[in-house]
Order: C-alpha cells, then sequence, then structure tokens
C-alpha cells in the first residue's frame, strides 16, 4: 500500500487522511471538496464552478499516479441540494468525456467547509 500525500496541484488533506491511497492496482482518492490548491479556500460559490474545481482536483490526483478520468471505475457524489444534480451532472459528463463508470449520487445534510458538492472515486492504475 502506498500512500499519496504530496501532489501539489491537489488540495491538502483537511484532516488525518491520504490525499488517495494507492493498493493493488487500484487508487482510492479522498473526496475531493472545491478547494483550489493554489488558495486553499473554496472560490466557488454556485455547484457548476464548484464542480469544475472538484473535477480538477481529481484530474489531478489520477495524472499523478500516470492515469486519467477513463481509468475511473466508480465514482460517488455528494451534493448538498439534489437540485444541482441536473447542472452537475452535465459537467461530471463533460470530465468523463464518454467514459462511464459506476456511479452513485446522495445529497447530503452538510459537507466540509460548506461545500455544495464533493466526489471521490476509486480508479484501476498499473
Amino acid at each position: 500500500m502506498q500512500l499519496v500525500n504530496n501532489v501539489p496541484a491537489a488540495p491538502a488533506a483537511i484532516g488525518p487522511y491520504s490525499q488517495a491511497v494507492k493498493s493493488q492496482g487500484f487508487l482510492f482518492c479522498s473526496g475531493q471538496l472545491p478547494i483550489n490548491p493554489s488558495s486553499g479556500k473554496i472560490e466557488a460559490t454556485e455547484a457548476e464552478g464548484q464542480a469544475t474545481q472538484v473535477f480538477a482536483n481529481i484530474s489531478a490526483l489520477l495524472a499523478s499516479q500516470g492515469v486519467g478520468m477513463q481509468n475511473v471505475v466508480k465514482a460517488t457524489v455528494f451534493l448538498q441540494d439534489m437540485a444541482d444534480f441536473p447542472k452537475v451532472n452535465a459537467l461530471y459528463d463533460a470530465a468523463f468525456a464518454g467514459h462511464k463508470p459506476a456511479r452513485s449520487t446522495v445529497q447530503v445534510a452538510k459537507l466540509p467547509l460548506g461545500a455544495l458538492i464533493e466526489i471521490e472515486v476509486i480508479a484501476e492504475v498499473a
């Protein structure tokens, strides 16, 4: 098992966990919040902007291990408001560019730092 904790293009963990863990051919990415890694803050105030940042963070984590969105086998999307689902779904579709991993989407009461969205993924790695 390899802990992934030094990906500067993705936000640092805000708690006692790793950005990702690589194990047995898979990369288990911790839930990504819409934190801009440069500022360390959530800058976007609407779901679309936050989702765009989350996908950039996920892409950075995957790229750090030599893979991309096409290697994702499972995604879990957490939304503060299910009314944002259509907007986020369109951005999700674009981010995955036709690749369709297994996915769950759930509405939650609250997310860390007041975020509107968080996404975690599992990707296949070599």
